[in-house]
């Protein structure tokens, strides 16, 4: 499966769960998608049929909230089937609203943001002092870039040298309710992580090639991958509308999204 077909699977089974469910953060899915596509299609050394095996590469996501595109990924690769994701949302079901490492192929548990890029830290210092090739691969939102705990993080990684660690930022310039400039602006967020001693690569996160080269090609140091996004990428009328952050589509916006992602060129 090529990494565009994987993209569009995890959207459509993203915008599937978030509909039965009743739940929100679609817009927050479909702005990942193109990134987890490339992730677990391409970049990643992840046996899907043996999750837990050491040599894995890491992958957290960070912005826990986004959690349905990670479980469709994991589904459209095979680590999860189809039953366990169709219970997504309810009650005694793993598959939380927020990812949780119950479910198989996930890492750590997020939705407090500002956790995801410290544990991932932790992990890259934890195969850098026993030796192991595998890398962490940390997935955070613009806004989440807002929060202190990340920042220390950051001089960490930089301090002990992480050339295993890649931070994955999901740049589409939206959070919970407006703007993340009218929220608590970043300001040439590719300078204050230089200035943090990381080696930044700016790209369209929708871009696979662009995508898969900044991934793939390590650095003599932690890396940072800044990736321009749209919120709702790929549904034309969810795209940079900050209301899909919580609202759920009906039965209609269902059928129009997924027939525009299945008919896409």
């Amino acid at each position: 499966m090529t990494s565009q077909k994987l993209a569009a699977l995890i959207r459509v089974k993203s915008l599937e769960m978030v509909y039965r469910a009743r739940a929100s953060h679609i817009g927050s899915a479909l702005s990942i998608a193109d990134i987890l596509a490339v992730l677990y299609g391409e970049v990643m050394n992840f046996p899907a049929m043996d999750p837990e095996a050491d040599t894995r590469d890491r992958f957290i996501l960070s912005k826990g909230h986004a959690c349905v595109a990670n479980y469709a990924a994991l589904g459209a690769i095979g680590t999860l089937n189809e039953e366990e994701l169709k219970t997504y949302g309810e009650d005694f079901s793993p598959l939380m609203n927020h990812i949780s490492h119950k479910v198989s192929g996930v890492e750590f548990s997020t939705g407090s943001l500002g956790h995801g890029l410290p544990f991932g830290v932790g992990k890259a210092l934890s195969a850098q002092l026993s030796k192991q090739s595998w890398r962490t691969f940390v997935l955070v939102g613009d806004g989440e870039m807002q929060e202190g705990s990340n920042w220390e993080a950051l001089m960490f990684a930089a301090h002990h040298n992480l050339n295993n660690l890649c931070l994955i930022i999901d740049y589409n310039n939206l959070q919970s309710l407006t703007t993340v400039e009218d929220t608590l602006s970043l300001m040439s967020l590719d300078d204050k992580v230089r200035a943090f001693g990381w080696e930044v690569r700016v790209v369209d996160g929708h871009d696979h090639r662009q995508l898969h080269k900044a991934l793939l090609e390590r650095s003599e140091g932690p890396l940072c991958v800044i990736c321009k996004t749209v919120k709702g990428k790929g549904v034309s009328f969810m795209e940079n509308q900050v209301s899909w952050h919580y609202s759920p589509p009906n039965t209609e916006q269902l059928e129009s999204a997924i027939e525009e992602i299945l008919n896409a060129k």
